[in-house]
């Protein structure tokens, strides 16, 4: 019994797990966070671009001697203020100007990379290394974590509003630019912050899969926040866990059981759904009457 209890704790002792461990649930509170409003604003694939388009921005940090998240941030904001630029001066739908504006940044990143001769491991930027992060990367990421709850507390409502009809939020006065670029600088801060955590392949995941799995569960929004949350931060603590027995990657391990979840709810509520309109149309008994 002593020898399984060691056994289960283990991971807890080593001090490369414990920052990890950090690592991932201040990433998995804002991208959770995020990921509601993200899966209400239809924003998934302006996340997908962000999270590619931060490569070029990363290279060129370190040519420079400039912390990398901050490079990253310039070139995840570029990639939304370009998007924005395009969208609204020619004739092309958004998501046709994600797709060349990303792939194009990431292309470039990749050119960057392989001719700068640098010490950036392209698969850590890819898939993640929660393993090697560094207390100085944890108190950034806690940083972030705690801009983007403060924000979501103070203009949550704002951005729901902004998000469901802007319109209507711009006639009361509501600043609908800065709420529009407010939340793409949140989304990339974000997304900046979970590459050490699991790569920017993976990062589209965290910022969708919690929220998605929540609105199914639930239609309040405030419901919605807290199950997000609760979701990205229980997956992400125990994908942590198991890939330090089963000697997996950390980051797919994470990603792997938020799908999974999303796989098991969106399961149970088509099972309830179905069963709620056979009771709703099936004709009433004789005890019933």
């Amino acid at each position: 019994m002593d020898n399984l209890i060691t056994t289960l704790v283990s991971p807890f002792q080593f001090t490369f797990m414990q920052q990890a461990f950090y690592i991932v649930i201040l990433v998995a509170i804002p991208t959770a966070l995020l990921s509601c409003f993200l899966v209400l604003k239809g924003w998934s694939l302006m996340g997908d671009a962000i999270s590619h388009a931060v490569l070029p921005g990363i290279v060129l940090a370190y040519v420079f001697s400039i912390p990398f998240i901050i490079g990253a941030f310039i070139a995840g904001m570029f990639c939304a203020l370009a998007t924005g630029y395009l969208k609204e001066n020619s004739r092309i739908k958004e998501d046709t100007i994600m797709g060349v504006v990303f792939s194009a940044m990431f292309a470039l990143g990749i050119v960057l990379i392989t001719k700068i001769h640098s010490n950036i491991h392209l698969d850590h930027i890819i898939y993640g290394d929660p393993l090697g992060a560094s207390w100085q990367e944890i108190i950034e990421a806690g940083v972030i974590a705690l801009l983007v709850v403060t924000l979501c507390l103070l203009k949550g409502k704002d951005l729901l509003l902004f998000i469901f009809d802007p319109q209507h939020a711009q006639a009361i006065g509501l600043p609908t630019k800065v709420l529009h670029y407010g939340l793409l600088s949140l989304l990339s801060l974000a997304i900046v912050t979970a590459l050490k955590a699991v790569g920017m392949i993976l990062v589209i995941s965290m910022l969708i899969a919690p929220g998605a799995t929540a609105f199914m569960l639930t239609r309040q929004f405030q419901s919605m926040l807290i199950i997000s949350l609760l979701i990205a931060v229980f997956n992400s603590v125990l994908g942590l866990y198991l890939s330090f027995f089963i000697d997996s990657a950390p980051g797919p391990t994470i990603i792997l059981l938020l799908t999974a979840n999303f796989i098991g709810v969106f399961i149970y509520t088509s099972i309830k759904n179905r069963n709620t309109e056979k009771l709703s149309s099936s004709p009433l008994s004789v005890e019933q009457i």
